[in-house]
Formats: structure tokens, sequence, C-alpha cells
């Protein structure tokens, strides 16, 4: 195989940008890396190219993915999120959604009686509260960055900000607990 390179323009800085032609991909299918077959190449030549910095640097387009196929960076895109909740991917039987909680607001106290959930906190520091009723959350503990939180279907909680920034989460349902593309730019009046 011969070392093609071709050259791109970012797109973002105008920084001229050399490729070598057949460079690794990482594989739809599987986990790992291949070099493309010469058909394949046309496929590979579409990408849209820009520099390191531009790319991780671009504000990713925070909307409803599902139920197609998605990957993405999920600390960007909930570090990104400014809205108080945006589904970012709705299946049949799954939804992720990204919270931003305002400095001493809540989640809201609430309970799914058939969904399970799992939030993640990405940035910031919050106190968990869960219960077998409203008026009685036995069940507290603190977390912040990296803290992940698993709450039964059936479950009275509610997530507390108890930070000086805005609290960062993803939530996992399932199943899906708002109608696909749901955006909550504020917290819903109860």
């Amino acid at each position: 195989m011969s070392n093609i390179r071709r050259t791109y323009v970012c797109p973002y800085c105008d920084d001229t940008l050399r490729y070598n032609m057949y460079r690794t991909y990482q594989c739809p299918y599987f986990n790992n890396y291949y070099v493309p077959f010469e058909d394949e190449m046309e496929e590979y030549d579409d990408e849209r190219s820009e520099c390191q910095q531009c790319a991780a640097n671009s504000p990713l387009v925070l909307r409803d993915y599902g139920p197609q196929p998605y990957v993405v960076n999920i600390d960007a895109a909930t570090k990104q999120n400014k809205n108080f909740r945006t589904a970012l991917w709705t299946g049949e039987h799954m939804q992720v959604t990204l919270m931003s909680i305002k400095v001493g607001d809540d989640i809201g106290l609430e309970m799914h009686p058939n969904v399970d959930q799992f939030i993640r906190v990405e940035q910031g520091q919050a106190i968990a509260k869960m219960g077998k009723s409203k008026n009685k959350l036995d069940f507290q503990a603190k977390v912040d960055d990296n803290f992940a939180i698993m709450i039964p279907a059936g479950t009275w909680h509610n997530i507390i900000n108890t930070g000086n920034m805005p609290l960062k989460v993803y939530s996992i349902y399932a199943p899906p607990q708002h109608p696909r593309g749901t955006v909550h730019v504020n917290k819903p009046m109860e």
C-alpha cells in the first residue's frame, strides 16, 4: 500500500492539514481499528476533517438522535448542556437525557412507577435522597463528579445541587420517561 497523502483545510481555523489517506479508522461493528480497503476510501474522503484543536473546541449539536445508532463523548455533551433537560437519545426501551441544575436548585421530588433510572454526575456536588414515600426519604448520599445514582422503579427521589456551580448530570431511563425530542430550558413548574 502506498502512503498517499491528501491535504484538507480545517473549516474552523483555515489551517492546512495533511492526512495519510490510509490512516486507521474505528470499525463501526467491532471495538478495534482497521485500514479501509481501496473501495471503502470514498466513504472516508467525505468525512469532516478539522484540526485537533478545533475538534476539541467545537460545540456538539445537542438534540435527540434516537433511535438511530449514535456515539458521543457523554462527558463533553453533559457539561455543554445548559438546559434543565435535553433528551439526547430516545429509543424504544431506553432514553438518555442531559440535565443542568442551577445552584441551590433540585431535580424535583418525583417517582417513576415503572421506570428504573441511572443518573451520573459529571460536574458539581449534590445530595441524593431516596425513599419509599415522598414524606420519608430515608436514603441520603453526598455525590460529586463521577458518582452514579441508581433509582429503582417506584422509588421517590430528589437530587439537590449543594455546590457553587451548575450540577451537570446525565440520566438514563428504562423505558423512556419523556417524549422524544424533549427540551426543558428551565425546570418545569410542579
